[in-house]
């Protein structure tokens, strides 16, 4: 893509784990040459404020482009738009349940459409546990259309001293699956 901004499509869904979506969005905006879009969904919005002192103002202010989520002409929703890749931090039961039937009914779900089918990287950051089995069968089944399912279990390794620390870890393991380079937070044995 040259010089052209790495895009990267960051969508809220209505699970529990509102510090994971603005820690991303945070990390994202510390690396040089990453655009991110957002998209928060009606159920995020209601959880928003239960989870974390911002508004939804606050949390759109860190991205770069807001796209509405009842928006499906937005560029996001086109494979022929450039993107690097997409995640959706938390991803509710039900966003996930969309992505592995391939139902396409919101901009989450269409764009999350078009990174697998474009074969660009999509990661899941769910978190409801535990996983009934028909969660299960539906990450079985978004894993094996291409995404990435990455459970909201935080590492101890690295001696986290704060629920921030924890969430950085998850967020670090994002931006890995994303393939952006980062310092986010430590990594197992890594003496570089």
């Amino acid at each position: 893509m040259g010089n052209a901004p790495r895009r990267i499509v960051v969508a809220v869904s209505g699970g529990s784990g509102m510090p994971y979506a603005v820690d991303l969005l945070r990390a994202l905006r510390a690396i040089a040459g990453v655009e991110t879009h957002l998209v928060v969904t009606a159920g995020a919005k209601q959880v928003l404020p239960t989870e974390v002192d911002l508004t939804l103002h606050d949390l759109e202010a860190l991205a770069s482009v807001v796209h509405k989520d009842a928006d499906l002409g937005a560029p996001i929703a086109s494979g022929s738009f450039r993107l690097h890749g997409m995640a959706v931090v938390p991803c509710s039961a039900g966003t996930l349940a969309k992505v592995a039937l391939g139902m396409t009914d919101n901009l989450v779900s269409r764009a999350a459409h078009v990174c697998l089918k474009e074969r660009r990287p999509l990661v899941l950051t769910v978190r409801e546990a535990p996983y009934p089995r028909p969660m299960l069968h539906n990450m079985l089944a978004a894993h094996d259309a291409g995404a990435v399912v990455l459970p909201a279990s935080p590492g101890f390794y690295h001696r986290p001293a704060s629920v921030a620390e924890l969430v950085a870890g998850i967020t670090a393991r994002t931006l890995d699956l994303l393939g952006l380079e980062h310092r986010h937070a430590p990594r197992w044995r890594d003496d570089a």
